[in-house]
């Protein structure tokens, strides 16, 4: 496989342990997407129309900053990139993520966690923001997912 790394955001734990997994499962780096202010309890509780999380997720322009916006992209050519679903599409995070830096030519492969919910609208989301790259269909794990489920996943992509 050409050189991978594993960029993921995690509110709660369980998109780190199946990043980490990842990232032994695919020998490639990792790098996590933090918020410059972190989130707290609070702010992820998605029945409150206030929290922070919901205000975000009901502007789809909201981009929070970014803690470290030298993501190490250069070396890689294939970005498996991980997060949780909320409100059927990638965090707004991500799209800072995904906005702060230049995805031309590289493949990116979309990765989540969530109780049973599926990425909807925000594989062309993603598609759209990280123009110049190939983006392939993302997939739903467990947070605890095995290194022979993901290694499965790795060797069934198009990476080539």
């Amino acid at each position: 496989m050409k050189k991978a790394l594993v960029a993921f955001f995690s509110a709660s734990g369980s998109t780190k342990r199946l990043a980490s997994s990842l990232a032994a499962a695919s020998d490639a780096d990792i790098f996590e997407i933090k918020p410059a202010v972190p989130y707290e309890r609070k702010d992820l509780n998605w029945m409150d129309k206030k929290s922070r999380s919901t205000i975000e997720m009901q502007d789809p322009n909201c981009r929070p900053e970014l803690a470290d916006k030298a993501a190490p992209l250069t070396n890689a050519d294939v970005i498996f990139l991980g997060f949780p679903i909320w409100w059927y599409r990638e965090p707004a995070i991500i799209d800072s993520f995904l906005d702060a830096n230049d995805f031309s030519g590289k493949t990116i492969v979309p990765f989540f966690t969530s109780g049973g919910s599926q990425l909807g609208e925000g594989q062309e989301r993603i598609e759209k923001l990280a123009a110049g790259a190939k983006v392939l269909s993302g997939r739903r794990f467990s947070a605890r997912a095995s290194e022979s489920e993901l290694k499965a996943w790795i060797a069934s992509l198009p990476l080539d």
